[in-house]
């Protein structure tokens, strides 16, 4: 999922940015008062924003541009150091484990609180919005009709289905598993990350437990079971603003923890469905995420 909405944002925001769009307006430098909002080259993060480009130029902020994906963390966190960008939207547990590779936190809070405390010079968080997309296992109808809910109920059955996701799953979470668990599936079977191979081998059957994202619309639409990660073993991912310290005011810093503050997992879903399914304008959705969420009265 994150890959096709990566591809169709991108082309969305490049054509945008043609037109002259309101929101992807602006001086292209972060030097005389500029607001640079960029994104990572997951395309959830372009709608996140253009969400945060509404809720700024509402707060008053003249100049504010919205850039086209400009690559990976490494690429975004570079831009950030020299303010060729200004803010950025992140995943608060991919953030920490980039800043501290040993960290072990896992619950928003602690997560949260180690990323304040390890975000080097130079950049600060502001505060996350409880939405959420982090890895989930997801289960099919046979083993939710046994009532498997949880991490720990899927635990006894491991030994007999087949668990499908991506590639380096085995070396990051195998162990992992095992060690919280005692989960040790028949096979690990690599299929993509979150996308349509994994949904459609989870759906035939092909594997009785998947590895999607939180925020995978094809989880309700399949009738697939999400389980609860009783022991949190994946950390949290809560959605972020990265901000280059000292490119945004106290009142555009308020407006972007208003935005965060209404943004849940399950309007996440929502707005992904919007783009992905309905092929809505991502401009157009974050406008209408922020007047029905109160952030532009």
């Amino acid at each position: 999922m994150r890959k096709k909405l990566g591809v169709l944002i991108a082309s969305v925001a490049l054509l945008a940015t043609a037109c002259g769009n309101p929101l992807s307006g602006g001086a292209e430098g972060g030097t005389t008062g500029d607001i640079i909002i960029g994104a990572s080259d997951v395309g959830e993060t372009m709608l996140l924003a253009q969400i945060y480009a509404g809720v700024l130029r509402h707060a008053g902020a003249d100049n504010v541009t919205v850039r086209p994906p400009v690559g990976s963390r490494e690429v975004v966190v570079k831009a950030l150091q020299d303010k060729s960008l200004s803010v950025v939207p992140d995943y608060s547990g991919n953030l920490l484990q980039y800043f501290d590779k040993t960290n072990e936190a896992t619950t928003p809070e602690d997560v949260y609180a180690q990323l304040q405390k390890k975000i080097p010079a130079g950049f600060e968080v502001l505060q996350q919005a409880p939405a959420q997309d982090k890895d989930e296992l997801v289960v099919g109808k046979d083993l939710a009709a046994q009532g498997v809910r949880t991490f720990s109920q899927l635990a006894p059955h491991c030994k007999d289905v087949v668990m499908g996701g991506p590639g380096q799953w085995s070396t990051r979470w195998k162990d992992k598993i095992k060690s919280l668990y005692g989960c040790e599936f028949e096979e690990i079977r690599t299929t993509d990350t979150g996308g349509p191979v994994t949904v459609a081998a989870l759906k035939s059957n092909d594997v009785q437990v998947a590895d999607l994202f939180s925020t995978s619309s094809s989880i309700a639409a399949n009738g697939f079971v999400a389980l609860e990660d009783d022991k949190n073993m994946f950390p949290a991912q809560n959605i972020v603003p990265l901000v280059a310290k000292g490119t945004l005011n106290d009142k555009e810093t308020e407006a972007l923890n208003r935005a965060s503050a209404a943004l849940t997992t399950d309007k996440l879903i929502q707005l992904n469905v919007q783009f992905t399914e309905e092929k809505r304008n991502p401009i157009d959705i974050a406008d209408d995420f922020l007047r029905t969420s109160g952030l532009l009265a």
